[in-house]
């Protein structure tokens, strides 16, 4: 198939340029062409700025059921989930029934209860959905963090990777392409460093009992499509005792796939990671193969001077989840400090408190004035970079995220002209888009030269609202 895109304005990567023609055959660009004044003959006008799609590197889907449940107090959560705090794994502080969670550990009790209640056929429906939202607000591939692998109680499913297929084809539905990061989760703390603590009964369908089982499984899980590469995590040093972190590590690097971990996210795993190990998680990661180039470590939250230097000195990406890390109240990572030390950057909106991947893009910016009370931290362009080709690359997708030749025809076109972008001059459009633009401003999302977002309208999803209200209420039955 072949056509031309013609983009009022696109930022190509240095700067924002006015009439651009984007020539695509099979899905990538064969030919990008500069100073066009209006769309040539047959060419898809795509008015607003039109920027490489945008990667959505750490992504929970069912997370998407806990938005505004995870705000209220306990009785005002769904149906059934007033009780998720039992068999925590982690006793959280004691708290007002009338409030919210009010940290880390009290908002997974809840989120343990939506989890209990998917299936392949309701986690396909809410993921659809997820990820059609995704669209709509411009990313064009995601990265599911996936470690819902069982049945309640740890019972396998007929086809082991039920729920891993179900995600990809959720993809597919919905018209982005995946990383599906599948999980090893084998533990429920770290105990004394030799075992980790025995799943608590939430955990069960999380954990195929061993690293060895969990690469057995795995091993049989192939793409759906060429939407799809299958990725490897490391959940946690909590979740993976010491002794089986090389064999996920190894089968990453025997397939060059991406292989992605939290890291650091609470001190309540420094704590532990040091009254077992006697060093910090990322000192143990490190001397046990896990950070690498192909690598990329999520939140990095709570870092000493050495942790920055192994995951910077290895060239270990670091994905940056700031409306995630501040609605938990997690706290602000040293993103600025780890790219000096040589580590790319990536976002993700992991919870889905939102799904917006210019908020991310701009929190992770104005966190760090916050923090240091000091401005420009990074420009507009390298916010960019890592909401598009940083984070395509760190999901194994090394082709997407630039507007040029040769790569896959993935783009997103933001208004120009909405209350919150209009007023500045084009040519600061990779200004407007990160300081300013929010998903709402997103009018076309084109995947593989499809396009699947068209005047802000899903072209595949008739109606999204709909469809995630409804696979969210069918959780509550």
């Amino acid at each position: 198939m072949q056509v031309t895109y013609w983009a009022e304005h696109a930022w190509l990567g240095a700067s924002v340029e006015p009439g651009v023609a984007v020539d695509v055959t099979d899905g990538r660009i064969t030919a990008v062409r500069t100073d066009v004044p209006a769309p040539p003959p047959g060419a898809v006008a795509l008015r607003g700025l039109t920027l490489p799609g945008l990667a959505n590197s750490h992504s929970h889907a069912f997370h998407r059921a806990l938005r505004g449940v995870v705000q209220a107090a306990p009785d005002s959560t769904l149906p059934g989930l007033a009780n998720a705090h039992s068999h925590a794994g982690s006793p959280p502080p004691a708290r007002s029934a009338s409030r919210a969670p009010d940290s880390f550990w009290t908002w997974r009790n809840v989120m343990y209860g939506i989890a209990d209640r998917l299936t392949p056929e309701n986690y396909f429906a809410l993921a659809r959905a997820a990820y059609a939202e995704m669209a709509l607000a411009g990313i064009t591939c995601v990265g599911e963090f996936h470690y819902l692998h069982h049945a309640p109680g740890g019972t396998p499913y007929s086809d082991p990777n039920a729920m891993g297929e179900a995600l990809m084809a959720a993809a597919a539905d919905a018209g982005i392409r995946i990383t599906l990061l599948d999980t090893a989760y084998l533990s429920a703390g770290i105990g004394d460093g030799r075992s980790g603590e025995a799943p608590n009964p939430h955990q069960l369908r999380f954990s195929d009992g061993t690293a060895a089982a969990w690469a057995e499984r795995v091993s049989a899980l192939k793409p759906a499509g060429p939407h799809a590469h299958i990725g490897a995590a490391v959940h946690s040093v909590r979740a993976v005792p010491a002794a089986e972190l090389s064999t996920v590590a190894d089968w990453a690097a025997e397939r060059e796939a991406p292989l992605h971990v939290h890291l650091s996210e609470q001190t309540a795993e420094n704590d532990a990671c040091h009254a077992a190990h006697g060093r910090t998680p990322t000192r143990l990661l490190a001397d046990h193969g896990v950070l690498g180039p192909r690598t990329t470590a999520v939140h990095a939250t709570h870092l000493t001077d050495e942790d920055i230097s192994l995951l910077g000195g290895s060239r270990t990406g670091i994905c940056m989840c700031p409306t995630t890390e501040r609605d938990l109240a997690d706290g602000i990572g040293p993103a600025v400090a780890l790219q000096r030390a040589g580590s790319p950057l990536s976002l993700g909106s992991d919870s889905h408190a939102v799904i917006d991947l210019f908020e991310e893009a701009r929190a992770m910016e104005l966190d760090e004035r916050l923090r240091t009370r000091t401005r420009g931290h990074w420009t507009a362009a390298a916010l960019l970079r890592a909401a598009t080709a940083d984070g395509h690359a760190s999901l194994g997708w090394d082709e997407a995220g630039r507007i040029e030749p040769g790569a896959l025809a993935d783009f997103t076109t933001v208004a120009l002209d909405s209350v919150r972008t209009a007023g500045p001059p084009a040519r600061l459009g990779a200004e407007t888009a990160v300081f300013a633009a929010t998903g709402a401003d997103v009018r076309h999302t084109v995947v593989g030269g499809r396009h699947v977002v068209r005047d802000g309208v899903h072209q595949l999803v008739p109606d999204v609202p709909r469809a995630l209200a409804d696979s969210i209420a069918a959780l509550s039955g």
